[in-house]
């Protein structure tokens, strides 16, 4: 089944958690590593940065989900990102129980001209020496990407 009526009502016995994806966008500038962040449009933590990402849609996979809401905070498209962790700390969302499926990717910066849109109310790229306090548990999810990240270039 390619897609879900939206009036369809799910009922289990169980609890369930939720299932989002978060984008990790790194890029180089004048050879200083940066990152992509949002602005939080909504809450919570509205007015608070964040990593470009969002809820998974019934219909679609974390790999569209990833690229979807990219595209919807940032205006970017076509971007290639990896699988490199699932976030899963039982209170890293105040809304309830969320996991997260985490995309990694360094892209040429100067290539990606970023416009907020959706829940996100600007787009724009930090310093990691210099990023600001950040939305849920996504100072963990950079720490652990940018592990990833050296491992994979050997720095």
């Amino acid at each position: 089944m390619d897609t879900v009526d939206k009036k369809e009502k799910y009922c289990y016995e169980y609890p369930r958690p939720a299932l989002t994806v978060d984008c990790v966008l790194f890029g180089f500038e004048k050879l200083r590593l940066k990152i992509l962040l949002i602005e939080r449009k909504d809450e919570p933590y509205k007015d608070c940065w964040a990593l470009p990402g969002g809820f998974v849609e019934m219909n679609e996979t974390t790999e569209q989900a990833a690229s979807r809401e990219l595209l919807e905070e940032t205006g970017l498209a076509n971007i290639y990102m990896e699988q490199f962790h699932t976030f899963s700390t039982v209170d890293r969302d105040p809304r309830g129980r969320v996991v997260s499926v985490a995309y990694l990717t360094v892209v040429n910066i100067a290539d990606c001209k970023v416009k907020a849109g959706d829940d996100a109310k600007d787009s724009k790229w930090f310093y990691l020496e210099d990023l600001p306090q950040l939305a849920f548990d996504h100072d963990a999810v950079i720490k652990v990407a940018l592990s990833k990240l050296k491992d994979t270039i050997r720095i």
